[in-house]
């Protein structure tokens, strides 16, 4: 008679998010989604002659913009996704390990240690979350024009404009990262991964 496994078997998918930490990370891609694709309209003559209704678009982007911090705020809640802002915030001598590696290319697993987040992907948290804040006051700044003086709204401008052309730019890499990641990708979209994927990339992670 074979005899019965008291552990999961090695090919067994491992959970790595929780349907609100999904819902958080998709609600802030539209959110953010909808930021970028109404700034386009609004600074490409050729989006916005083959869009129209200046009004509405300046609309959208302002009150989307203010919803950024809205799914993060209501995420706080819960203790799954507290404890990965902590994950995300603490940087290791593991860290400082994968980041050697990534400068110089080293692309072996070995090279690479990382627990539940990878260096990279800290050190992105940290700077989306950071400009985005620095959006929403630079926003605020040029919205409400009464408020404040010239010289501040014509430096808010630039700083807003310039950061969102960068945005754009780190968030396409990511997008990319994503893409070239299909384990990855089924993680944020399903919650679950697979042990094997987790060990590999993530080898210091205790699920």
């Amino acid at each position: 008679m074979p005899l019965r496994a008291d552990t999961a078997p090695a090919t067994a998918d491992v959970r790595r998010f929780t349907p609100l930490q999904r819902w958080i990370h998709r609600t802030t891609a539209a959110l953010m989604g909808i930021c970028i694709i109404t700034a386009a309209c609004l600074y490409v003559p050729q989006l916005a002659e083959l869009v129209g209704r200046r009004a509405l678009v300046v609309t959208l982007h302002q009150w989307s913009g203010l919803a950024l911090p809205v799914p993060v705020l209501a995420g706080l809640a819960s203790r799954a996704f507290r404890a990965d802002l902590g994950r995300l915030n603490r940087f290791g001598p593991h860290d400082r390990t994968w980041l050697r590696a990534a400068l110089h290319r080293d692309k072996r697993h070995a090279s690479r240690p990382a627990a539940k987040f990878n260096a990279g992907q800290k050190l992105y948290a940290s700077w989306i979350a950071g400009a985005t804040l620095v959006m929403l006051a630079t926003g605020l700044i040029m919205w409400f024009t009464h408020l404040t003086p010239l010289l501040w709204r014509t430096s808010a401008t630039f700083v807003h404009d310039w950061l969102a052309l960068t945005i754009g730019i780190v968030l396409a890499g990511h997008i990319g990262m994503a893409l070239a990641d299909p384990e990855s990708r089924r993680g944020m979209r399903t919650g679950r991964v697979s042990r094997e994927w987790a060990d590999r990339e993530h080898p210091l992670w205790r699920q």
